[in-house]
C-alpha cells in the first residue's frame, strides 16, 4: 500500500496513512481518462447556438419573377440559400444533443486512474482536518502558503460548511468541493490535491 505523510493544518507532520492501491495506485487507463474529460467537456457545451433555414428568414413569399421569358435563371425565391439573406444550408441547431454516455464501471476506473497518476507525480496532500471558526479569505490564503500550495488546486473535504465556501469563494484558482462530487476531469485540470483524511476515507468506501 502507498503511504503518505497526513499534515495538520500547521503543515506539521501527524502520522503516515495507508492509501488503498485499489485506487490511488493503479496503472492510470488512458482512453477511459480521454473519455471521461471528453463527456465533462460536453457537458459543459451550452448548445444554444442557431442559424435559420429557408422557412425561417423572412421573405420570399412569390417568386421574385416569372418562370419564363425573362432571360434570367429561374427563381423561386428571394430568400433561397444562395441568395443575399437566404436561408443556412445544414447550419447548426438546437436539435443537436452533445452528450456523451460513460458506464458507471469506465467513470470509477477513469477516476482512479487520475487520482494514481496525481499521487505518483506527488501532487497530492491529505489533511488530518480543514475547519475555519470563521470566514476568512485571508486565513484560506495563509493555509495555503503554509502548505507551500502554489497554483491551481483541488480542495476536497468530507462536508462542506459555510465558514469554508465563504472563505475560499473569492479565490479563483482554488476550488472547494465535497468527496462525492470528484471527478476526473476536475482531478487533472488542478495541479494540486488537497484531501482531508476523512474525505479519503469516504472515497474508499465508494470506490
Amino acid at each position: 500500500m502507498a503511504k503518505l505523510t497526513l499534515l495538520s493544518l500547521k503543515g506539521e507532520k501527524v502520522k503516515e496513512i495507508k492509501l488503498n492501491d485499489e485506487i490511488f495506485g493503479i496503472e492510470p487507463n488512458e482512453q477511459t481518462v480521454y473519455d471521461a474529460v471528453r463527456r465533462k467537456g460536453a457537458s459543459l457545451r451550452q448548445g444554444t447556438h442557431a442559424v435559420k433555414d429557408r422557412s425561417e428568414v423572412s421573405g420570399g413569399g412569390i417568386k421574385p419573377w416569372r418562370q419564363k421569358g425573362t432571360g434570367r435563371a429561374r427563381q423561386g425565391s428571394i430568400r433561397a440559400p444562395h441568395w443575399y439573406h437566404g436561408g443556412v444550408v445544414f447550419g447548426p441547431n438546437t436539435n443537436r444533443n452533445y452528450e456523451k454516455k460513460q458506464n458507471r464501471k469506465e467513470s470509477r476506473l477513469a477516476l482512479k486512474s487520475a487520482l494514481s497518476y496525481k499521487l505518483s507525480t506527488k501532487s497530492i496532500m491529505v489533511l488530518e482536518k480543514l475547519e475555519f471558526k470563521k470566514a476568512s479569505t485571508k486565513d484560506f490564503i495563509k493555509l495555503l502558503d503554509t502548505l507551500k500550495i502554489s497554483g491551481k488546486a483541488l480542495v476536497v473535504v468530507s462536508e462542506l460548511t459555510d465558514e469554508l465556501i465563504l472563505s475560499s469563494r473569492n479565490l479563483s484558482n482554488i476550488k472547494v468541493i465535497e468527496s462525492h462530487e470528484i471527478n476526473t476531469y476536475d482531478v487533472l485540470n488542478y495541479k494540486n490535491i488537497v484531501i482531508t483524511e476523512e474525505a479519503v476515507k469516504m472515497l474508499e468506501e465508494v470506490l
